[in-house]
């Protein structure tokens, strides 16, 4: 018999109570440490070196939300966009036996490429969720369609944030909700943690006395922002805000033990949170076989 040469999907359910939520990974992405803000890079590189991370890996995660008649999905990869270690959700979608045609609401985070990337085909700009409502914060929208705002950008954000965004969300706009905050559909809740974009969305998941913080981006470097939640990340439209959001969402997750998980969390994320040394350690929760 020949080696395996392919991974196993990346699939892993949880249930919430009466909720199952489905964590999808996208894949990854690699990169450096210079785009982290607050922190001595001598020091980082160290803090990588010691959980064994040669390089800033960040993974890229979705999840869909069955509760009730509902199929929700949070986020949509990363699409064509960033190259061949990211882009494996639909693929992941296949293996979780999830249409695309069975989504019936996309809640974005916020859109930035790994994020919003998936929604389309971006050589057709055909919906690749047909029958999908597209939800989000509304200050998504309108900060990304904002002229003077993209003239300020560097030209890769123009390209990737403001140009591929628009491009993306083009198709839904006859099928798009807008929200403050609050809830979303029943089951689930909005927590605006602004910052990391104008309108960058945490989602809280609750059934009965189960309940699951789904935090978008919080953190991109898990491995150095969960022990030091005052460093930031380039990619932050506002630092101060989004190392805010961080705090207080740490301190909510941390104080109400509540079991959490994020984009950017080492597939397949669900962890729990709890202070240490000034700062927070990551506890991930132990894989169960059992789905039940």
């Amino acid at each position: 018999m020949p080696a395996p040469t392919s991974q196993i999907p990346g699939v892993y359910r949880r249930r919430i109570g009466d909720i199952t939520v489905t964590a999808l990974s996208d894949g990854y992405l690699d990169g450096d440490l210079s785009v982290l803000q607050g922190i001595n890079p001598a020091v980082g590189a160290a803090e990588m070196a010691a959980v064994f991370q040669p390089v800033r890996r960040t993974s890229v995660n979705s999840f869909v939300i069955h509760a009730g008649s509902r199929t929700a999905l949070v986020d949509t990869g990363s699409g064509s966009y960033l190259g061949p270690t990211a882009g494996w959700l639909r693929r992941n979608l296949e293996a979780a036996d999830v249409e695309p045609s069975e989504i019936d609401t996309i809640l974005l985070t916020h859109m930035h490429p790994d994020h919003s990337a998936g929604l389309s085909d971006r050589n057709t700009g055909e919906r690749l969720f047909p029958n999908a409502e597209l939800v989000m914060h509304e200050n998504e929208p309108v900060h990304w369609a904002n002229d003077a705002a993209m003239n300020q950008a560097s030209e890769r954000e123009k390209l990737l944030y403001f140009q591929a965004g628009r491009e993306q969300i083009a198709p839904y706009r006859s099928a798009m909700r807008l929200f403050e905050s609050g809830d979303v559909f029943p089951g689930v809740t909005a927590l605006p943690a602004q910052g990391h974009t104008p309108g960058h969305t945490a989602y809280l998941i609750a059934s009965g006395d189960h309940s699951l913080l789904i935090w978008g981006d919080i953190v991109h470097v898990p491995d150095i922002q969960v022990a030091h939640p005052e460093v930031t990340i380039a990619f932050d439209t506002d630092p101060e805000g989004a190392a805010a959001s961080r705090h207080q969402l740490f301190d909510m997750a941390a104080s109400d033990r509540l079991l959490v998980t994020g984009m950017h969390l080492h597939f397949p994320g669900f962890s729990h949170l709890v202070r240490d040394h000034g700062g927070y350690r990551l506890l991930p929760e132990s894989w169960d076989q059992a789905f039940k």
